[in-house]
């Protein structure tokens, strides 16, 4: 296959095997440029992206801008936090706005689920969805399989936990998704207030105890516990949930194997995981951010090609 499936990135439910399996061929292409001493192609000079910010990022942002500036794209970077939309002004008058000067491509987050679906349908532009809400996070669950395969050869038969807030995460949701669309198994670890109900629809287990669920897998995907998107309390106290659901050296020097551990970031230190296992062996934690950029820049990439036929 050499193209994909879709004309926008809005969710991993809406991909297929194939696209992924494209997205990470031309991430490796990108991964052996980003190492080069020169890292920057020529591939998209004629193509204009706006990065529209609804929501503060820092990571997620960066890691698109670096890989849109190594692909030689024009850049427009719009943070709403900042500009009219404080006034009143809606999204779909905010991106004609930056539509009527010629863009291309909208990379977009944004807190309300299904921004971007409903930004596609709307304007002519190609649409990469950097976080809807609480809802998904593609770009995040596709270097995170893309670190597990190249640290663990292939994502299929592997067994993978997501461990923490899982009902407020976006990058729970893209993970499964996109774990389950790969073949892997796929578990989920957190108190049960931060469980959604319906999670075992999904094709997903849930275990409640961190313990087993490591002795079960290969690797724990460790989610930071989102204190913003929190209106009650969901557990008594940052301690009780660090002695339930953080991971300590200790605790991974237990097992009897060794497993990978991972994190979409910002990291608690001392809440989920601890700052001996966060700059462990066993962390892979900056090769997800590396892998970021390479694949950002695959996503891109494919999408744009779309765009110039």
């Amino acid at each position: 296959m050499s193209e994909l499936s879709v004309n926008h990135l809005l969710g991993i439910k809406y991909v297929t095997k194939e696209d992924i399996d494209l997205i990470f061929e031309t991430a490796d292409h990108f991964k052996e440029v980003i190492n080069r001493p020169i890292k920057k192609v020529p591939s998209l000079r004629d193509i204009t992206i706006a990065n529209l910010f609804f929501e503060n990022s820092t990571r997620t942002r960066l890691s698109f801008e670096l890989a849109e500036k190594r692909l030689s794209a024009d850049v427009i970077n719009f943070s709403a936090a900042s500009s009219s939309v404080k006034k009143g002004e809606t999204l779909i008058d905010t991106v004609n706005n930056i539509l009527s000067m010629k863009v291309d491509m909208v990379v977009m987050r944004h807190p309300n689920p299904g921004a971007g679906v409903f930004l596609s349908r709307h304007v002519d532009a190609s649409i990469v969805n950097a976080g809807d809400g609480a809802h998904e996070h593609p770009t995040q669950a596709l270097l995170d399989s893309y670190s597990i395969r190249e640290k663990l050869g292939e994502v299929q038969g592997k067994k993978v936990v997501i461990v923490g807030d899982i009902l407020h995460s976006r990058v729970a949701l893209s993970n499964i998704f996109a774990l389950k669309l790969q073949g892997a198994e796929v578990k989920v670890c957190g108190p049960k207030t931060l469980i959604p109900k319906y999670i075992e629809k999904l094709g997903v287990v849930v275990e409640t105890d961190l313990k087993k669920a490591l002795e079960w897998c290969d690797v724990a995907n460790m989610l930071r516990v989102q204190n913003e998107r929190m209106e009650i309390s969901y557990f008594p106290s940052t301690r009780e949930y660090t002695q339930q659901f953080g991971v300590s050296k200790e605790l991974l020097e237990s097992l009897n194997k060794e497993i990978v551990i991972m994190h979409p970031g910002p990291i608690n230190r001392g809440v989920e995981i601890t700052s001996d296992v966060a700059d462990s062996n066993q962390a892979i934690i900056l090769d997800q951010v590396q892998n970021g950029v390479a694949v950002r820049m695959a996503v891109i990439y494919l999408l744009a090609s779309k765009i110039k036929q």
